[in-house]
């Protein structure tokens, strides 16, 4: 298949590049300026609308990924480049995909478990109804910008995403210095829902949803087994053989991050139902397993009886 990129320079992009052209895949790169990658390259520029329509003739499936990082303190001029780059770059490659004349057959979009909300110990299925809250407000707005290309007949999925569990970035990436110090911890209560797929098997969910037709709108992308925020930080602690003593304040995250603490102490109870009941078989079903697999740890041994 003739792959549409955006955003393939970022943690789970540069990885999918890889991924997909290791399974066969003929991939084209949509970028904001030329870089030195040696995959065919299409120029766009959400800010002033404009991408090259005609480079995308040939293009039978497209994964959108761009968007600003929600990390970092949300000033009023970060929360617009947040909304921004997801409702505006969305809707412009949309609405220039439904106008080709043979537009591609499907589009993966990503989302994320923000839509929800936090909503506590709640399970969520694609069903639920949207949360409130800034990341809320923006990811529904982010899937309602693939609306035009899905009027065009384009099969669109919007990946609402969990936690990817990968050692190159990502928020695994961001926690694995204080916990390798011995530092780590749950974030306030730590009874708030963590949901998260491994690195191995996102990559492998975006090409399912790619070449899986009965697959479309929202699809929660999470293993079927989340954990609390605590049951998280102690099962990363023994994966990396350190203690987990040091938890970190409420009070303390919204000194330091302000608004963007709320993604930090809240959290969602994804429903992986709609992804296994179309076939899909997780290689990570479980967390240490994940993290031991993504972190290159072997498997502990049970003790013998």
């Amino acid at each position: 298949m003739q792959i549409l990129i955006s955003g393939s320079t970022g943690f789970i992009g540069s990885s999918l590049v890889r991924f997909l052209t290791d399974e066969g895949h003929n991939i084209t790169r949509l970028v904001r300026r030329d870089s030195n990658a040696a995959e065919p390259q299409v120029r766009w520029d959400p800010q002033t609308g404009t991408i090259d329509s005609k480079a995308l003739a040939e293009i039978e499936g497209v994964v959108h990924l761009a968007g600003e990082s929600a990390v970092g303190r949300w000033t009023a001029r970060k929360k617009a480049r947040i909304l921004e780059s997801r409702s505006d770059g969305t809707r412009l490659l949309c609405e220039t995909l439904a106008r080709l004349d043979t537009p591609p057959k499907v589009m993966v979009c990503a989302s994320g478990q923000d839509f929800y909300g936090d909503r506590g110990e709640e399970v969520l299925s694609e069903d639920s109804g949207p949360g409130s809250g800034f990341l809320a407000d923006v990811t529904a707005k982010w899937e309602a910008a693939t609306r035009p290309a899905a009027d065009a007949g384009i099969r669109v999925v919007n990946t609402r995403s969990g936690m990817v569990l990968g050692a190159g970035g990502g928020v695994l990436g961001r926690m694995l210095p204080a916990f390798k110090l011995g530092l780590g911890g749950r974030f306030g209560s730590g009874r708030q829902y963590a949901s998260w797929v491994s690195l191995t098997d996102a990559l492998r969910i975006v090409q399912h949803c790619l070449t899986t037709e009965s697959i479309t709108g929202p699809t929660n992308v999470a293993a079927p087994s989340p954990v609390t925020n605590a049951e998280f930080a102690r099962t990363l602690a023994r994966v990396l053989s350190r203690p987990s003593v040091f938890p970190v304040p409420a009070i303390g995250l919204r000194l330091i991050f302000g608004e963007m603490a709320g993604m930090m102490l809240g959290g969602a109870r994804l429903d992986s139902s709609k992804l296994v009941g179309s076939g899909f078989e997780f290689r990570h079903p479980e967390l240490e397993g994940a993290l031991r697999a993504e972190l290159g740890k072997s498997p502990q041994l049970s003790s013998p009886k």
